[in-house]
């Protein structure tokens, strides 16, 4: 059993420049002011549409992304409608094979616990103990895995006893329109722990390497 903590690689290419330039470029086609285009224009034009509300016109650039988290949160991903996704099928990889290490990796729970606003009220003996649980819980989904591997199930079947914390890896290539509202509802305080962990992180890459598009939106801290 292996315990690894959530992750993120963004896949496609980021030139924050040409993002910018882009979204003008097409945005610009709605008012006929493409003689306004200059070599620093787009940051200023750019931000004008998002704080007008005029978000279609980022729709025009896609970013693709792929998240390794748990299959929990997976779930949760899939649910944004505006979206193309490739995921790791637990009915044709086969944990028990060398390419998967003979074993099941689990994303780690301490994430999402520090993260839990019940779990701050809660003592650090309380704690532990509810981590311990979870690990045992984790061996013991990993043991009947593969055991019925050993005895001629398939993977699709034997895949039935794996938990949701079992690690996914899910491609995700969304319009940038879209990134933004998966981002407004997926790090509130209101949203699951560790969705929250996970949106958090690529929050702050997006924002680090993507000028202005992301700016107004902010982490909640509870």
């Amino acid at each position: 059993m292996k315990v690894i903590k959530p992750s993120f690689q963004i896949i496609t290419p980021i030139d924050s420049d040409q993002i910018l330039k882009t979204i003008e470029a097409v945005g610009r086609t709605c008012y006929k002011s493409e003689d306004k285009i200059t070599d620093d224009s787009c940051k200023s034009f750019v931000s004008g549409i998002i704080k007008r509300g005029h978000e279609a016109v980022i729709e025009h650039y896609n970013i693709t992304v792929r998240l390794i988290n748990d299959r929990g949160v997976s779930h949760e991903e899939v649910r944004h409608r505006i979206a193309s996704y490739a995921q790791e099928s637990t009915r044709y990889c086969n944990y028990s094979k060398d390419k998967f290490g003979n074993e099941i990796t689990y994303i780690d729970l301490k994430g999402g616990m520090e993260l839990d606003p019940k779990m701050k009220s809660l003592d650090a003996e309380a704690v532990a103990s509810i981590y311990n649980e979870w690990l045992m819980a984790c061996s013991d989904a990993e043991r009947h895995y593969n055991r019925m591997i050993e005895l001629g199930a398939s993977p699709q079947i034997a895949r039935s006893v794996l938990n949701n914390s079992t690690k996914t890896e899910i491609c995700i290539t969304m319009n940038m329109r879209e990134w933004r509202h998966f981002f407004k509802i997926r790090t509130p305080i209101a949203a699951h722990p560790q969705m929250r962990e996970i949106a958090a992180m690529l929050l702050n890459e997006f924002k680090a390497r993507i000028p202005v598009i992301f700016d107004d939106i902010e982490c909640e801290v509870e």
